[in-house]
């Protein structure tokens, strides 16, 4: 692990002190998919300075092809070698901006959208601090390798070896990921058979979308490693709880956590109170980013741990807000966004949401302090499938304003096509229910 931001000159130093001899050049399309150009230390020169031309046209989302040549600048900071490659002929990555040809970025790159409510934040006085919590599911591979639904284990929250059998599976991502830099503070098994969560150190938000890029990929390698399938799908069994990416979230201002004031009763200060209040106006609009597959869906329903009314409260988890109970360290948690999500577009629209209501003074509704699934009460509802987020993320000018232009237009159009093909889909519970009835 470095312990100061790297250079491209230290990152010329470590390439030859560690006998690196391919480099993956890496970026994500506009759903989170990593992409990667891989170069030989002979192209690093070249790579560092921003020469390395790629086929935007061949990215979903990207370009037309008369407007196809892209080119990729490397962030040094970001250099890490991956810990799975024999120690000959190593492989070290390094995550890239995206450039146009006239040397101006591109607006569409994921990145930048959120370099860009970053610098609004800056402007504010405020830096952004997020730590996700990822869960992901562990599942056996068939004898072709294919994944199946068939769970590796049949333990539940905190369970240990040798009722765990992905135990080893998960230490062996933890040490890879502390060989690739990141801080572990806790990994565990989860409530669901088969379910996982490793959390990582907090961090600034650009450092926490790359820190969760870097994360589903470690966990896919060495659960394959280990003979075992990986997903961070939502929802992939009926009937149990599944997979989110709850984030914490935090403003510091002149070094000082801008959420925290003794004198409140919550101990909140004003600008938690309205970043609480961003959040909540912008929720439905928010999920489509946040909640971006028809399958994210299946997991906001009542009962299985997972919030579906847009309200707030201190400690209790029923809501879409929760305050935690530590108070000297005061930080909001966002608990319905999960790990299908593109965490730079996700994070960047929680950010402009809050700075939203901080500009605004937007207040928020009183707290909610008993379970909302088990009472009378009236709330709004986070939207119930993917058509009707996209809808409202359509009327929300912030959000829309979050992508821009370009990159909210393909955005929409991928995942409209994405919904057509699923209320086209003639499903397994269709048929059960309707095949012998008429």
């Amino acid at each position: 692990m470095y312990t100061h931001k790297l250079t491209a000159e230290d990152v010329k130093r470590l390439v030859e002190e560690e006998d690196v001899k391919f480099i993956r050049l890496q970026f994500v399309d506009i759903i989170g998919t990593p992409k990667n150009v891989a170069i030989t230390v002979d192209q690093l020169d070249q790579a560092l300075n921003g020469r390395i031309v790629f086929d935007g046209s061949s990215i979903e989302g990207f370009v037309r092809i008369e407007e196809s040549d892209m080119y990729l600048k490397p962030d040094p900071s970001t250099f890490s070698i991956f810990p799975w490659v024999p120690a000959q002929g190593r492989e070290a990555r390094l995550i890239c901006d995206i450039y146009k040809s006239d040397g101006t970025p591109f607006e569409g790159d994921p990145r930048y959208r959120l370099k860009k409510a970053m610098r609004r934040a800056k402007d504010m006085g405020y830096k952004f601090i997020v730590g996700p919590e990822c869960e992901f599911f562990l599942f056996h591979r068939d004898d072709n390798g294919d994944p199946t639904l068939i769970t590796h284990d049949k333990a539940s929250y905190f369970d240990l070896g040798p009722i765990d059998l992905g135990e080893n599976a998960r230490r062996d991502m933890v040490l890879a990921l502390e060989d690739m830099g990141f801080e572990i503070e806790a990994s565990h098994h989860e409530v669901a058979p088969g379910q996982h969560e490793i959390d990582f150190k907090h961090s600034s938000a650009l450092k926490a979308a790359d820190n969760i890029v870097t994360f589903k990929l470690v966990v896919k390698v060495v659960a394959q490693r280990h003979g075992l399938h990986a997903t961070f799908m939502p929802k992939p069994i009926y009937g149990i709880d599944g997979s989110g990416m709850h984030c914490n979230l935090t403003l510091y201002k002149d070094g000082m956590n801008a959420f925290y004031d003794e004198t409140d009763e919550r101990k909140l200060s004003k600008e938690a109170y309205w970043f609480i209040g961003g959040l909540i106006k912008h929720a439905k609009g928010l999920a489509a980013l946040t909640n971006p597959t028809v399958n994210s869906y299946k997991r906001l329903v009542p009962g299985y741990e997972a919030p579906v009314h847009i309200a707030w409260s201190v400690a209790n988890r029923s809501p879409l807000i929760r305050i935690p109970s530590l108070q000297s360290s005061r930080r909001i948690e966002l608990r319905n966004p999960d790990p299908s999500c593109n965490p730079y577009l996700a994070i960047a629209a929680m950010l402009n949401a809050g700075l939203d209501g901080i500009a605004n003074k937007i207040d928020p509704p009183g707290p909610i302090n008993c379970d909302i699934n088990n009472s009378d009460m009236i709330c709004e509802r986070l939207p119930e499938n993917l058509k009707e987020a996209l809808e409202e993320f359509q009327k929300d000018e912030v959000l829309v304003n979050t992508l821009g232009s370009q990159l909210c237009e393909h955005y929409l159009k991928a995942k409209y096509i994405e919904w057509d093909e699923y209320i086209q889909m003639v499903h397994p519970w269709e048929v059960n229910k309707y095949l012998s009835r008429y």
